[in-house]
């Protein structure tokens, strides 16, 4: 797999570089280049970030961060048994527990949500920072939903966590999972509630929690292209008055959500 010029390996953290001074020098460098191409992919290109996982695993699988950084691309790429089983090797080689909520999720993603609710049952759980312990009862309230349980999804994310008026990195998630449960469940002016609140903790845009609430308002956005088409109609005299910008069904129009 190709490599950019302007990656050095230098990018990846400290702790990883650490990780693969136990390998040759010229080879950690290989390594290392790999992996700063796995984490700039894995959102836009996950089948890339994949591919470039695979070759670092194939230069040094007996690293953990090589297994983890696997682990994320295959789960980017919803092949869950994969992911969970580089999840699991990784956890062996550090003893780290960090990895239990997404391991917990991978269950879901292969259909066994009764086994995600047993580990988030797990003494594990209480080794967890509190992003972890969020995580988990995330992916708890999702399990709960896989098993059409909706009240108990719904229940499962109550907590201090969700009340506190405190913004951290989880809250917007926290709050949307909430709201869309809300949803689910029909509650329709409860969910609508905490969607507005994760619009409000949603800073950088990580949700759709600002198009869930508009489309709860009924706001529909047109696009600006089809607007400019109708424009042009309306001055040609090719459209009449009801064939306005909210009247017409061709074109792009269309309601996000």
């Amino acid at each position: 797999m190709p490599i950019p010029e302007d990656v050095s390996g230098e990018e990846i953290d400290r702790d990883v570089r650490q990780e693969l001074q136990s390998l040759p020098k010229t080879l950690a460098d290989d390594v290392a280049k790999n992996l700063v191409m796995v984490a700039r992919l894995i959102d836009e290109d996950p089948e890339g970030a994949y591919a470039y996982s695979k070759v670092a695993l194939r230069l040094a699988s007996r690293v953990a961060a090589v297994r983890e950084a696997a682990g994320f691309a295959a789960y980017a790429n919803q092949k869950y048994g994969e992911a969970l089983g580089e999840f699991r090797a990784a956890r062996r080689m550090t003893g780290n527990i960090d990895l239990w909520p997404v391991m917990a999720d991978c269950e879901r993603g292969l259909g066994r949500p009764e086994k995600a609710l047993d580990m988030a049952g797990a003494p594990e759980v209480h080794k967890l920072d509190k992003a972890g312990q969020v995580e988990m009862r995330l992916v708890a309230a999702g399990a709960r939903r896989d098993m059409g349980q909706l009240d108990a999804a719904i229940v499962t994310l109550q907590s201090p966590e969700l009340a506190s008026s405190s913004v951290q990195p989880w809250t917007a998630r926290l709050r949307y999972a909430y709201a869309d449960a809300l949803l689910a469940a029909g509650r329709d002016t409860e969910a609508r509630e905490w969607f507005a609140k994760a619009v409000e903790a949603d800073k950088d845009g990580s949700t759709d929690a600002s198009d869930r609430l508009a489309e709860l308002d009924g706001v529909e956005f047109v696009d600006a292209l089809d607007e400019e088409a109708v424009d042009g109609d309306e001055g040609e005299g090719s459209s009449s008055d009801a064939d306005g910008p909210g009247g017409r069904n061709g074109g792009l129009e269309d309601e996000e959500s």
